[in-house]
């Protein structure tokens, strides 16, 4: 199996997930960014000792095609959003994610700049999401978030590829998305009515039991079991953002798994609803407003990538690929560049 990236390090204090969508001729300035992306990573790491850098890259469907010939991860597909009897969840556009982890905020933002920097003329970001750690792991909505993954061997077994897909083991599926939640409208119910919404207690974290969980509670919309018994799990590294004045708060959810169709079930559950009930109920609280599926592929697929398609030349003198800058002015062109999701045009997608 090759090395997998640092999909699985423990949750940090910040973190930056930066989305970005190909430019027309922006491949080959793309393809040197994945094989050195580490680089960065390590020069940005080296100068916060203790500071817990971590950066994993992911590569969507269409993007994998201009990108790279030769074989193609088996589950690796657009995401295909869903429209519920209430609720819906759109597909949003998306080449490439960056999951960048740290202990400080600064060391985030200055990999990020560094990354935004060598896209320049070659990517867009349309997605900049800046998360935080809130007291006791909880989310905004006030429950501790990520109970439930798997710890140690078990999560390996479901987050990488394995020998079902011997060309991609060590690699990994993850699904983003933004959620905002009107936390007026949620902060007005009373704990035990928010309770039975998850499906968990709110102080201590437990599990409610089974004869308390509703059909339509989080817990059990989020529980998926097979034909023989066996519970199928991903691993969550969701992180809470937001920006006061406007009161866009919200969860940004990343999941990880071995397959794309475990979590993909979930959200099929959440929106579209079950024989027991019509939809989870969490989403009356909770908005999705992205949705884009990535594959993660392993370390030394990133350090040797396959050859380029024949349309993708090798150097591309209309698109330079910028040396990294200092923090000033990758700052600079940052905010004078249009990150904007244009969430107003967007279609919601039929399942």
């Amino acid at each position: 199996m090759g090395e997998p990236q640092s999909v699985l390090v423990p949750l940090t204090p910040a973190a930056v997930f930066l989305v970005a969508t190909i430019d027309e001729g922006g491949e080959a300035a793309v393809r040197t960014l994945l094989s050195e992306v580490n680089d960065l990573r390590k020069s940005v790491g080296f100068r916060t000792p203790g500071g817990g850098l971590s950066c994993v890259t992911g590569i969507g469907s269409s993007a994998w095609d201009r990108l790279f010939t030769g074989p193609k991860p088996a589950e690796l597909h657009e995401f295909p959003g869903y429209n519920g009897p209430k609720h819906s969840c759109p597909a949003t556009p998306g080449d490439l994610l960056f999951h960048i982890r740290a202990e400080t905020t600064g060391a985030c933002y200055e990999l990020a700049m560094a990354i935004a920097t060598r896209l320049r003329g070659a990517a867009t970001v349309v997605d900049e999401t800046s998360g935080f750690r809130y007291y006791e792991q909880r989310d905004l909505l006030g429950f501790v978030d990520g109970t439930a993954n798997p710890e140690g061997a078990a999560a390996e077994a479901c987050v990488f590829v394995g020998d079902t897909d011997p060309e991609f083991a060590g690699g990994s599926y993850v699904i983003v998305q933004k959620y905002i939640h009107p936390l007026d409208q949620w902060n007005a119910l009373s704990v035990e009515e928010q309770e039975r919404i998850i499906g968990r207690t709110k102080l201590s974290d437990y599990e409610l039991p089974d004869d308390v969980k509703p059909p339509s509670s989080h817990v059990v919309m989020n529980t998926i079991v097979d034909e023989n018994g066996v519970e199928h799990d991903i691993v969550r590294a969701n992180m809470p953002f937001g920006t006061i004045g406007d009161g866009q708060l919200g969860t940004y959810y990343i999941a990880y798994s071995a397959t794309p169709s475990v979590t993909e079930k979930m959200l099929e559950r959440m929106f579209l609803g079950t024989d027991q009930a019509a939809y989870d109920r969490i989403l009356d609280f909770s908005t999705a407003l992205t949705g884009t599926l990535f594959f993660t592929p392993s370390a030394d697929f990133l350090g040797d990538l396959p050859d380029a398609p024949a349309a993708t030349a090798t150097e591309d003198p209309d698109v330079p690929v910028p040396e990294f800058e200092p923090v000033i002015e990758a700052n600079a062109a940052a905010t004078g560049s249009d990150g904007s999701l244009a969430i107003g045009t967007m279609k919601r997608s039929a399942q």
